[in-house]
């Protein structure tokens, strides 16, 4: 190993050389697995393959197959030119010292498994990698080609996998297993954590049965996950046969090679209605139930976990079709018991922002939390609410859904919305939360946020810290409308159940539909995406 301005490091696959920025050693685009492409797409990730070269890490390597452009405007970033091959991972390490076995911090980025990729400003570890924690980031299959069933390729792959990129994710974290020591890391000391689709991930992990005894993570930060339940294995398959009728091929010559052979541009201008977003599948060999119904058999890993939302998350509500202003009038008699809760003054569009919040991601922390906790595994919720004081005006409803990354993350300078208005008291503030980061990554619990204790949730003891500009140790916070977002989580199941995809005019699989891909009943729409 090299210390010089271009530091090289020996892998398990090979030799890598990275780069010196300021105090940190920087690798991006090292392949952690064989391009996911040909008669590899849609199937499980193979490591990648050894090279004799030196390889150049100087550069990210390709975001996953997506819409560039829809990414962009969902204000996330610009990924890149996106390609197939994209199964890359970057690492900021302070120290090359295999022996250093420094903390490891791995995040997976979200964008409702459709958009998103690991080189966007926000997640740059260098941060965290002054303060001693080594930062992995990684890209991962989205899409059709990272989350796809189709009768064929249950043919193909008897009681095989649908989540394909959940199957990317693990073989990162096998990855960083056999090679972050070389990295100054401890692979057997690895924080997990994920915003949005990435606290899906993050979730979805636990609860994988493929996960048990690798020793892969050790503890989990989930970053405003939201309630909707995963999609089912059914509903996936008659997604992927929709799918195939879509970009051409009728149902009596589809066929995988087929299916493989089609250019991987050609899925991203197909409609919403037959992408299996915002969530992963369940019921394949990789999520075998989905994530609620595993906490609730109690068959996810038992690990700590911090798990919370923001106090404005309903501003990516537009992404999944809903009108906070025509929620109330679609709830019949419920609606007035609601408006108790909330106070009728606040006005029913307000009620119904508020109510996107609540039931769609408020309610998923305090639930998950309470079954983790009643198998004695240590749980911090948290309700974020800090915003930069010079944009608090332009933020009225509080932090918008993804705007708490840079303060886990300590990127808050580096980034938009928070580059160039950062105060002194921001910057206070912003420090006191990386270090509850880093000592949760260190020692398995955060401590304080600025003084003040971050206690444990519990069966017995609602808890929470809301973390404002006063930070502020909170018991049953708004117990009242969780209470009533849990008792309606099966309802926002059925409003929020896809309606099937059309098949074109006469299109038909003939007999060859198994009867697990019969359309599901109809229902009102789903949504399909969320930043």
């Amino acid at each position: 190993m090299s210390a010089s301005k271009s530091p090289v490091v020996s892998t398990k696959e090979g030799q890598v050389q990275g780069l010196v920025e300021g105090k940190v050693f920087v690798f991006r685009g090292i392949p952690y697995a064989q391009p996911p492409v040909g008669n590899l797409r849609w199937k499980a990730p193979l490591r990648a393959q050894p090279w004799r070269h030196i390889l150049d890490a100087s550069e990210y390597g390709p975001a996953s197959m997506q819409s560039r452009q829809a990414c962009i405007e969902s204000g996330g970033g610009d990924p890149g030119e996106p390609d197939e091959n994209c199964l890359h991972l970057n690492v900021w390490t302070p120290k090359l010292d295999a022996g250093a076995k420094l903390p490891v911090v791995v995040w997976i980025h979200g964008g409702a498994f459709v958009l998103g990729a690991s080189r966007f400003e926000a997640y740059d570890g260098s941060p965290l990698a002054m303060k001693n924690v080594v930062v992995v980031t990684l890209n991962y299959r989205l899409g059709h080609l990272g989350f796809f069933a189709h009768p064929k390729l249950q043919e193909e792959q008897p009681n095989g996998p649908a989540n394909f990129g959940l199957l990317d994710q693990m073989l990162a974290l096998e990855w960083v297993k056999d090679n972050i020591a070389c990295f100054g890391g401890d692979a057997g000391n690895v924080t997990l954590m994920g915003e949005s689709a990435g606290a899906k991930s993050v979730l979805a992990l636990y609860c994988s049965p493929l996960m048990r005894d690798r020793n892969l993570f050790h503890r989990g930060v989930a970053m405003s996950s939201y309630v909707l339940a995963e999609k089912p294995l059914a509903d996936a398959r008659y997604c992927g046969e929709a799918t195939a009728q879509r970009l051409g091929l009728d149902w009596h010559e589809v066929s995988m090679e087929k299916l493989r052979g089609i250019a991987a541009e050609r899925f991203w201008p197909l409609p919403s209605d037959v992408n299996n977003a915002p969530c992963p599948i369940a019921g394949d060999s990789v999520l075998p139930l989905g994530i609620r119904e595993t906490f609730q058999a109690g068959e996810q890993l038992d690990l700590p976990l911090i798990i919370g939302n923001t106090s404005d998350d309903s501003s990516v509500v537009a992404s999944f079709g809903i009108d906070p202003g025509t929620i109330l009038e679609k709830l019949g008699g419920l609606a007035g018991v609601v408006r108790a809760l909330y106070g009728a003054e606040l006005g029913d569009r307000e009620i119904g922002r508020r109510m996107c919040r609540d039931f769609v991601f408020a309610v998923l922390p305090r639930y998950l939390a309470t079954l983790h906790a009643s198998r004695g595994n240590p749980v911090w919720r948290y309700a974020f609410d800090y915003t930069t004081e010079l944009l608090r005006p332009r933020s009225p409803n509080g932090v918008p859904h993804g705007q708490e990354i840079p303060y886990f993350l300590g990127t808050t300078e580096l980034c938009p919305p928070n580059q160039g208005f950062m105060n002194d008291k921001d910057k206070v503030w912003g420090g006191h939360m990386l270090d509850a980061i880093v000592r949760f990554a260190r020692d398995q619990k955060p401590g304080n946020v600025g003084g003040v204790d971050w206690h444990e949730h519990t069966v017995e003891a609602d808890r929470l810290l809301r973390l404002a500009p006063t930070v502020t140790p909170e018991t049953d916070f708004d117990k009242a409308i969780l209470d009533l977002a849990t008792l309606c989580i099966p309802l926002i199941d059925a409003f929020a159940k896809p309606k099937p995809p059309a098949m074109p005019k006469g299109a038909g699989t003939g007999g060859s539909r198994s009867a697990a891909s019969t359309p599901p009943a109809k229902n009102k729409g789903r949504p399909q995406a969320t930043p």
